[in-house]
């Protein structure tokens, strides 16, 4: 839904350059936009979304901790690193983008497991770095209460 809504945001924009300008400089640029796969693509979406970069989930006596929303935006990140209540930071491993395919941010049903499966309870924080495809990165912590699924 962010995504088809940032979409129409970018057309709505282009289609709005367009009229003020007199040119359709921005179309070519909007299409090539389309496919988020470029750090200063992404970046806005992440940013705008951090408190859904990974939820926690209690489930058949584990602690299951998702990666989904990263895994959906990775094109544009280099790396995606994390650390459980403050221990060593570790890699989490997403499968590469898609290049050349409509939908390089697909997940697909043989991709790997979105989630990380600890002891139940044991997740109190999560610390989570993106480097982004230029080399800059971000580091943001959640608590349990905050990612955790009802």
């Amino acid at each position: 839904m962010l995504h088809k809504m940032l979409k129409n945001q970018l057309v709505l924009a282009g289609v709005l350059a367009s009229l003020v300008t007199g040119t359709l400089a921005l179309s070519t640029k909007m299409a090539a936009a389309d496919q988020f796969t470029t750090a200063d693509e992404v970046r806005p979406i992440l940013e705008a979304t951090k408190g859904n970069w990974v939820a926690l989930r209690e489930y058949d006596g584990q602690d299951l901790l998702y990666f989904t929303h990263l895994l959906a935006w990775r094109c544009g990140l280099e790396g995606v690193r994390y650390s459980i209540n403050g221990g060593v930071q570790q890699v989490f491993d997403a499968v590469p983008c898609y290049e050349g395919e409509a939908q390089p941010n697909a997940i697909k049903a043989t991709d790997a497991l979105p989630f990380l499966r600890f002891d139940l309870k044991s997740v109190n924080t999560v610390d989570v770095q993106l480097t982004y495809d230029d080399g800059q990165a971000v580091d943001v912590q959640f608590d349990r209460a905050g990612i955790l699924m009802n």
